[in-house]
């Protein structure tokens, strides 16, 4: 199961970068992660600054 990003998210885009799968984009307000990309590696989870990012 895909990753997810929480409403605390503030869009600051940390997270875009380390992921490998190109998965994460800029939402409405946050950042969102596509599930039918994401490999559930877990390299976004450490780059959050307001650990927004959990395991689906």
């Amino acid at each position: 199961m895909a990753h997810k990003i929480s409403d605390s998210c503030v869009n600051c885009g940390a997270c875009t970068a380390d992921c490998p799968m190109e998965a994460i984009s800029e939402g409405d307000g946050q950042h969102v992660i596509d599930p039918a990309k994401c490999s559930d590696c877990g390299a976004c989870v450490s780059s959050c600054p307001t650990d927004s990012i959990s395991a689906g």
